[in-house]
């Protein structure tokens, strides 16, 4: 998070301890308080989306409950009390602009493609799978810069086809040339392409990548052999 959330966090979190609190339960308070800031300070150092500040604070919860049996019989369950207090300190957290899943979504797209070679799909998915909206997870995408995406991609499926022309052995021939001199189903060289090319679109699949986007790079890599 910047500086300029950090600051504005620092100004509309100063009443938060107070609207955490629940009234004649000075335990439950201060436990609220060492939960708000230790999520506070994990924000601060990096984005966090609801869905993970919402985990985080319900585990947290849970642990200190069980340990000082603050919850008791006859009283709601300890996953009923750690849940509705993780709420809070996620509402808390929003409101204070600790978290912001939009800005999140953003950074975590544009850190997957530039840096770790995703393509969108595994974006989406990767996104999708933390509970953000199709909306919030769209903007994320259309905010990624496309060029060096596919630059990225490029030489992510160049390392790949490196890595597999070394290690891919022509198969044992069941064929051979036929009478044109073309290159038959069973030519070990034809085996060899052939085995290349789907090893190579199921690495681009897997890495998030289309058909239609991956396919062209792997054939001018092909031509190379």
């Amino acid at each position: 998070m910047d500086e300029r959330h950090t600051d504005k966090a620092k100004s509309s979190g100063r009443g938060t301890e107070g609207r955490l609190r629940s009234s004649g339960d000075c335990t439950s308070d201060r436990i609220s308080v060492q939960v708000l800031d230790r999520m506070r300070r994990l924000c601060a150092r990096r984005e966090c989306c609801t869905s993970e500040m919402y985990r985080k604070a319900f585990d947290a919860f849970s642990k200190a409950h069980l340990k000082i049996g603050a919850v008791g019989s006859g009283g709601p369950d300890v996953s009923e009390a750690a849940s509705a207090a993780a709420s809070a300190i996620v509402a808390s957290l929003v409101s204070d602009g600790y978290v912001d899943d939009s800005r999140y979504a953003a950074a975590f797209a544009r850190d997957k493609s530039s840096l770790s070679g995703w393509g969108p799909r595994k974006i989406r998915n990767a996104l999708a799978a933390k509970g953000l909206s199709e909306y919030v997870i769209s903007e994320a995408l259309a905010a990624t810069d496309s060029s060096a995406s596919a630059s990225r991609m490029e030489k992510v499926l160049e390392v790949k086809f490196r890595s597999l022309r070394r290690t891919a052995s022509p198969a044992s021939s069941v064929g051979g040339a036929d009478e044109h001199g073309y290159a038959s189903y069973g030519d070990p060289e034809t085996l060899r392409r052939r085995d290349i090319r789907l090893r190579m679109l199921r690495f681009a699949i897997g890495r998030g990548y289309g058909y239609e986007e991956a396919a062209p790079v792997i054939e001018r890599l092909l031509s190379e052999l």
